[in-house]
């Protein structure tokens, strides 16, 4: 440390000057999509004699249309109005087809800078204490997979899959072979609707044996002996799925 009068070479830095502090003036900004407003002027057009069709008939449309018929038919659920004009089923608000309002409310409750990208169960659970509409964990969902930040960024749950390894090349004919049944195959005079398919791995050469998609284990025992076993010898390994 030097004092004052010794530093007498001091930079910029040792003698920086304190700047005034700038005038600081509140600034006020109220975020938000107006939802009232807008749900309210979705319901009123959705609900039009022209526009009604459009909506989940068995679901919303036919409420509707029973609520304006006899609105005191007592119901097990049934749309009611709240005090300012919009509808709502158990306390939800409606959001009804017209308008693409339920893709502008998934929007704000994944996408926006408000948001954390939630998985569709999640998002779910919190959209379904304000909102209601017809398939509409479907909806969530199919939203939610369409997004292409979780789609780059998603976490695989399942274990890492290990390295694809090949199956050694066969030193004798015959020792190695392969698998497979062809079912679903229309019925032949004699009743068969399925090929047994063997191939030998080194030679390519295959055994097409018909037989029925029924048939018991010991049938296919026998039928193997005889086709494979007795031609061929017992093959050292079988690959099947």
């Amino acid at each position: 440390y030097h004092p004052g009068k010794a530093n007498v070479v001091a930079d910029a830095l040792s003698r920086k000057e304190r700047e005034l502090p700038l005038r600081v003036r509140a600034l006020i900004m109220t975020v938000g999509l107006d939802l009232p407003r807008k749900i309210l002027n979705a319901q009123t057009e959705a609900r039009k004699p022209e526009n009604i069709k459009k909506e989940d008939v068995e679901d919303v449309g036919g409420l509707l249309v029973e609520n304006s018929r006899d609105p005191e038919k007592v119901r097990m659920e049934r749309l009611e109005p709240r005090t300012d004009g919009t509808l709502c089923l158990n306390g939800r608000s409606w959001l009804p087809c017209y308008g693409d309002l339920r893709t502008v409310i998934m929007h704000e409750s994944h996408k926006s800078k408000y948001s954390i990208h939630l998985g569709f169960d999640k998002m779910y659970q919190d959209m379904k204490k304000l909102y209601w509409w017809p398939n509409m964990k479907a909806d969530i969902a199919t939203y939610v997979s369409k997004c292409l930040t979780c789609t780059k960024v998603k976490t695989e749950h399942q274990k890492p899959s290990g390295l694809l390894v090949q199956p050694k090349i066969p030193k004798w004919k015959w020792d190695n072979i392969t698998m497979d049944f062809v079912t679903k195959l229309p019925k032949s005079s004699q009743g068969y609707d399925t090929i047994w398919v063997i191939v030998d791995r080194l030679t390519k050469s295959a055994i097409f044996t018909p037989i029925r998609e029924i048939e018991p284990m010991d049938k296919l025992a026998r039928i193997y002996l005889k086709e494979v076993v007795t031609r061929h010898g017992t093959p050292v390994s079988i690959i099947s799925d």
